[in-house]
């Protein structure tokens, strides 16, 4: 839509030859921005309820300033994620409430605080080595408007750490269940739970554990329903989750 259209359709609403609903449904498609190395998509908070992510890896650091730049200019909560320290550095000279997350390597900039979800998202991890997946997982929740939780190392080698926390589980309305090793907290959250569990297998293991497949397979394979994501996908959980808690 170009300038032209877009005054044309402002004319249209104003004078009732178009409704609410298909004005805001022409807006939808509204065009992203071309800086030449990136497409920014304004507009995707408006289709899908949150705004683009930068996916860090293989960005130089000048790339991703200038996508944070495009994005900040409209009041929109920004995250990148697989990103570096030096990245942040460059970032926080322009933009002073960015926040490194250590674990995950996300950066976040917060222009939005308000909790816009319907109920708790809890995020939960097997062991303490499954935390940096975790952590990206909260922030994207967290960032997107939902009021998040954690519980970490509660994993089935101690079971009995996991049903101390009853109360805490039952009280989300969408769970997120990240492990390695053989996976399989995330069919026994399942199975004790009335929310939805999203599973995250991570990369975090021995051997025949082949990098996350072995945990992927086994959540893949639950008794218990689950929704499972690729290996290590913390930020894809959280969006998942997002979504979910928005409905």
């Amino acid at each position: 839509m170009n300038t032209k259209d877009f005054l044309k359709l402002l004319e249209d609403y104003k004078n009732s030859k178009i409704g609410q609903e298909e004005a805001v449904e022409r807006l939808k498609h509204l065009p992203y921005e071309d800086l030449g190395f990136a497409r920014v998509d304004h507009h995707r908070e408006m289709r899908k309820g949150f705004p683009e992510v930068i996916f860090g890896t293989g960005k130089t650091p000048d790339q991703i300033l200038g996508i944070v730049q495009s994005m900040h200019r409209r009041d929109a909560n920004i995250l990148i994620t697989r990103s570096e320290q030096s990245v942040y550095e460059l970032l926080k000279e322009e933009f002073p409430d960015a926040q490194f997350h250590q674990h995950s390597k996300a950066i976040s900039i917060r222009q939005n605080a308000e909790k816009t979800g319907n109920g708790k998202v809890l995020v939960i991890t097997a062991g303490t080595a499954d935390i940096p997946v975790a952590e990206e997982a909260l922030v994207t929740s967290d960032l997107f408007g939902n009021e998040t939780e954690c519980l970490f190392d509660v994993g089935v080698a101690g079971l009995h750490r996991l049903l101390s926390q009853k109360e805490q589980l039952m009280s989300a309305r969408v769970v997120i269940v990240v492990a390695g090793m053989e996976g399989a907290l995330p069919s026994v959250v399942s199975g004790l739970v009335a929310a939805p569990v999203i599973a995250v297998p991570t990369s975090v293991g021995y051997g025949t554990h082949f990098g996350g497949i072995a945990p992927l397979l086994s959540m893949l394979n639950s008794c218990a329903p689950l929704c499972v994501v690729n290996i290590d996908n913390g930020f894809g959980a959280g969006q998942l989750a997002s979504i979910i808690n928005h409905l």
